[in-house]
């Protein structure tokens, strides 16, 4: 998928401006993979295994995992797509339809979780991080 669907994509783009934020599960940071995105974002890929290390309660911190990847595929398998370019296409199309506005309001959660943790000195913190992502899925949709 990343060879044959993310790379190609990134051609529009100038790759050398922008970071790559792996997640941490297992499946995901194969040494082929972890290889690939090296190649391809050198010291801008964060993962468990790159040159950025994954940052921990990650999945509290990191926009991908509590808001990003659960909006789109909500939308993505909305119509039940039976082939490989009908997904393709959905995902396209769902990325795209994302609004600045919303984006926006992603960052503004973002800031205020790093502000808990910088205000905890990054002590754990399971009651405050339980209610904003819980506040957060109900904010963006």
């Amino acid at each position: 998928m990343i060879t044959n669907f993310f790379i190609p994509e990134l051609n529009n783009h100038d790759v050398q401006a922008l970071w790559f934020q792996q997640d941490g599960a297992t499946c995901h940071t194969a040494r082929a993979t972890i290889d690939l995105l090296k190649d391809t974002f050198g010291d801008r890929l964060i993962s468990r295994f790159g040159p950025v290390n994954w940052p921990p309660r990650s999945c509290d911190l990191t926009p991908l995992d509590y808001f990003l990847w659960g909006y789109v595929k909500s939308l993505v398998y909305a119509d039940k797509p039976q082939t490989l370019d009908h997904l393709e296409d959905n995902i396209r199309r769902v990325i795209a339809d994302i609004r600045p506005q919303m984006l926006e309001k992603v960052i503004e959660n973002w800031t205020s979780r790093l502000d808990y943790i910088r205000a905890s000195r990054e002590s754990h913190m399971p009651e405050i991080i339980f209610k904003i992502c819980n506040a957060t899925r109900l904010s963006f949709e």
